[in-house]
């Protein structure tokens, strides 16, 4: 838990912010002197991480600061008092709702309401695809939260997901940076939470070019098996769209994109880069193990057999990244979780006595539909949930790890980090 807090520390949206303001990131140096060259800047902040952010933009830059937007996730421990002249909103996350699409519009208007020779800066983070959601013309929010709950559920990867969802909306693939007036610039500060760093995957990049087409998101349909059990309106929409009846969204070389600068100021590595420093400082031998990415049952099998391999004295393996999950129960969990019970089913078959664990967590705090940010596993996993009654077998295969961990008090709680670059995977060896 020490070196996931270090992880957790290092991606703290007052952190990051700061090193970005101060022009101390490779690929920030000139963020001082765009924001002093700006008549006055006015904030936009969406996302899990976003009041931290704001935050700390506003403490220092507050003499260009003219008005702030906060979007935030409901779930977020409601800051109390906004400061002087930022303005909070709070909506749905993972799926939006009707808050959602309110607090949408109200990013576009506020956007579409500065002025020539100001500066819009935006605060980017995890989450804000959901937090921020305008249906295109033609299309409704039920429409748009049926199509994200069956991906949400099928498995898809996180661009996939937002591949879909910005040829549905009104405001995603660069949408938003067309609504801000000729002569605005728009500076975004991202903390990311897409493994690579995909600028126009992250929050459904906004403010950012867009690689993927209609045809795209049809096909992320079909390759899920959704798209027979699509609403009419969307198939219809992005039917549309494939045959160049519909505008794309802001392509590559698009003469809009010239006003946007994306900046990535923290993400996963920076979160893994930091677990690392701590468990070398605990006096750990450090190991990086390959990227969490694929469907969570193997890469909890894969993480036992990679522990299980391992025959040296006190070895920290640490990884990051995000699987995906394909429900296909009714039980409670998340991804983590699902590493979790996949490893702990994979140990139990590979050794019994070892002096092995690890955690699978959120760096948000809070995995899938729950109130943890992910769970312990040990070798001894298995035998004690057969023991309180549970067949861990049976609650993999009910993506029902929650109730499990539950159960043996080993849940990680954290509650909302305020920060969000995907997971971490922390393993101790004979430790």
């Amino acid at each position: 838990m020490r070196i996931f807090a270090g992880a957790i520390s290092a991606v703290a949206p007052d952190r990051v912010v700061a090193r970005a303001l101060e022009g101390a990131l490779p690929d920030a140096r000139s963020v001082p002197s765009v924001i002093d060259g700006a008549e006055a800047v006015r904030l936009l902040a969406v996302g899990k991480a976003a009041f931290g952010m704001a935050v700390e933009v506003q403490a220092r830059i507050a003499a260009k600061l003219r008005e702030a937007l906060v979007i935030m996730p409901h779930s977020e421990s409601q800051p109390g008092i906004p400061l002087p002249g930022m303005r909070i909103i709070t909506s749905s996350h993972p799926l939006p709702d009707a808050s959602s699409e309110a607090a949408g519009r109200a990013a576009l208007e506020f956007v579409a309401s500065s002025r020539p020779r100001e500066l819009i800066l935006i605060a980017l983070s995890g989450g804000a695809s959901a937090l921020m959601a305008v249906p295109a013309d033609g299309l409704t929010l039920t429409d748009k939260i049926s199509i994200t709950s069956g991906l949400l559920r099928s498995g898809a990867t996180i661009r996939e997901l937002n591949t879909v969802r910005k040829h549905l909306s009104a405001i995603k693939g660069g949408l938003l940076l067309r609504a801000a007036p000729p002569g605005v610039r728009l500076l975004s500060l991202i903390l990311s939470d897409v493994p690579g760093n995909d600028i126009g995957t992250i929050g459904s990049g906004p403010v950012a070019a867009d690689a993927t087409t209609y045809a795209d998101a049809v096909a992320v349909l079909k390759r899920r098996g959704l798209w027979g059990r699509a609403p009419e309106t969307i198939r219809g929409h992005l039917e549309r769209g494939s045959a160049g009846e519909i505008t794309e969204t802001v392509r590559r070389g698009d003469p809009e994109i010239d006003r946007a600068t994306n900046l990535i100021v923290g993400d996963n590595a920076t979160a893994v880069d930091a677990a690392a420093d701590t468990a070398v400082a605990l006096g750990y031998r450090l190991e990086r193990a390959r990227d969490l990415s694929g469907e969570a049952n193997d890469v909890g099998r894969a993480m036992a057999t990679h522990l299980a391999s391992i025959d040296r004295e006190r070895v920290c393996v640490i990884a990051g990244g995000e699987p995906v999950v394909t429900v296909r129960g009714a039980g409670k969990g998340g991804r983590a979780q699902q590493c979790a019970l996949a490893m702990a089913l994979g140990l139990e078959q590979i050794e019994h006595e070892r002096r092995i664990v690890a955690l699978f967590a959120g760096t948000d705090g809070v995995d899938g539909p729950t109130e943890a940010a992910g769970a312990i596993v040990t070798p001894a996993t298995v035998r004690r949930a057969k023991e309180a009654g549970i067949d861990a077998r049976s609650a993999l295969e009910r993506n029902d790890a929650y109730n499990l961990f539950s159960r043996l008090g080993d849940v990680i709680i954290t509650g909302p980090t305020g920060t969000n670059v995907a997971d971490i995977f922390v393993g101790l060896v004979n430790y």
